[in-house]
């Protein structure tokens, strides 16, 4: 595999997301406080140097956070966006809970909208469209359930083992190599705020 690198950026608080509430195909705009989280992630991004390879969810929160950051004309692609939840679209896990106990995105999907199996085929698409590509150094702005779905499959791992993976909005995760193995090297890096707690979408 030819990519050395990805740069996993979460979109910075939504209404939403900060209410707990599972956003895929709603498109909700940033708060105040999710400008302020985007904009923080500009030093970083320019400290971190080159990215032959800089991609956005289609969702305005996504494509807002990167133009913030700095990244003015991301490529934007569908393969990026947030796992589709179907009818649990805008409820909290709480609620989803409530008439399904034991519930996990990972593990049961979306009623009415994607599969864990179309979800982990989706993220090997776009593993092996950036390899294809010749990208070494990739940078993406997208969403949580996204995101961890996309580290697990670059690990080699079913996405059930993304619900060890805790993300924030506004924050910054690294995939690499340790040696010939695919490794995390950041994950869930706040810029400019200490980690909370659980948030959806």
């Amino acid at each position: 595999m030819k990519i050395e690198s990805i740069t996993l950026v979460r979109h910075g608080m939504t209404e939403w997301s900060d209410s707990g509430k599972h956003t895929s195909v709603t498109d909700v705009a940033l708060t105040a406080a999710g400008r302020v989280d985007a904009q923080a992630l500009w030093k970083y991004s320019v400290e971190q140097g080159h990215f032959d390879g800089v991609y956005s969810s289609p969702m305005l929160r996504a494509q807002h956070t990167a133009i913030l950051a700095g990244f003015a004309d991301p490529e934007l692609h569908q393969g990026l966006c947030e796992w589709r939840y179907g009818r649990y679209e805008g409820m909290t896990t709480a609620e989803i809970r409530r008439e399904n106990p034991g519930w996990s995105i990972f593990r049961c999907g979306g009623p009415g909208g994607e599969s864990p199996e179309a979800v982990s085929a989706r993220c090997d698409g776009l593993l092996e469209e950036w390899d294809a590509k010749g990208r070494r150094h990739v940078l993406c702005f997208a969403h949580g359930h996204i995101l961890r779905a996309l580290a697990a499959r670059w690990l080699g791992l079913e996405l059930r083992f993304g619900d060890h993976l805790h993300l924030d909005p506004g924050s910054i995760s690294c995939l690499g190599w340790e040696h010939e193995i695919p490794a995390l090297h950041l994950w869930n890096y706040h810029p400019q705020r200490p980690v909370s707690g659980p948030r959806a979408g």
